[in-house]
Order: structure tokens, then sequence, then C-alpha cells
């Protein structure tokens, strides 16, 4: 798995009201919550996301209530990846079970700047900054993480497994 894609930067603790604020929580429908991503710390965060574009922000991203819905609509926006210092729990496990690859670098976190152009190989654990002409290392999936993430999800990967 890889991807490439412009870098989207935040800071520490992006909670996720700040990703998916509450009052768009009575919808599950994908294009309305990507229409809202990022909404609650960039205004404008929707429009200028491409598909493949990725998010990079501090420690803690995902901090906050459990919902779904964060991860989702971050996916939903057409973001390949979210690398962050580190995730809060749950948000990291909800991100696994949705499908959206998400990679912890301290140092990428740091270094990587708004608009930068990365390309990234989850099997190596491997981000590449191109524009800056510099390499990070994130821990690789375990292999079962890797087959969730590429089925599209949990609930994709068990009707493919065994329905």
């Amino acid at each position: 798995m890889k991807a490439k894609g412009k870098a989207h930067t935040f800071g520490d603790d992006v909670n996720t009201d700040e990703i998916i604020p509450a009052r768009f929580l009575n919808t599950t429908d994908a294009k309305e919550l990507a229409s809202h991503c990022m909404e609650g710390i960039d205004s404008r965060f929707a429009q200028r996301v491409k598909s493949g574009d990725v998010i990079v922000a501090g420690k803690n991203f995902g901090c906050g209530s459990s919902r779904e819905h964060a991860p989702f609509s971050i996916k939903s926006a057409g973001v390949s990846c979210v690398i962050a210092a580190s995730f809060a729990r749950i948000f990291y496990r909800n991100s696994i079970n949705i499908g959206l690859p998400i990679l912890e670098s301290r140092q990428a976190s740091k270094d990587i700047r708004q608009g930068d152009l990365l390309n990234i190989d989850f099997k190596k654990g491997e981000i590449i900054n191109v524009t800056r002409n510099k390499r990070y290392v994130a821990q690789k999936f375990p292999e079962f993480m890797e087959k969730i993430i590429s089925s599209g999800g949990l609930l994709q990967m068990v009707k493919k497994e065994y329905l």
C-alpha cells in the first residue's frame, strides 16, 4: 500500500469535535461528512483538500469523544493518510476499523510543512518528503491491521473473508 499527496498540517490535541463538529453528527452520509471535515479547526479545509492528500499533526490527534464520524469524515474527504506524533487510542482503533491508514512519526510530525508533497510506503513504514528531500520512519502495520486497512475496513474484510 502506498499514498501520495500534499500535507495539511495541524498542531497538538486536535479533538474529534474539531475534526467533525457535533452539529453534523446527525448524518452518516459520506459526502455530507466530508464537506464538514476539519471544520472546527479550519473552515476551508474541505474546499482545499484533494483526493490523496495527507493530514499531518502533532501529539494526541483525535482526542475527545469516541465518535467514528471523525475518521470517517477524514477518509470520506479523500485523505489518504493521517500522520501524527501520537493518536488518541479510540481514534486510532476507529481509523483502522474503517480502513483509514494512520502513522505515528514524531520526526515527520515536527518537520513536515503545509503543502509539502509526501510519498508514503505503508509496507516499509516510510514517509518521503519530496519537497524537502527528507525521509522519515514510522512503525509498520502488523499484518492483520494491514489486511483490515487494505480491505477498506473491518466490516469489508469480514464480508470478503467470511460471508
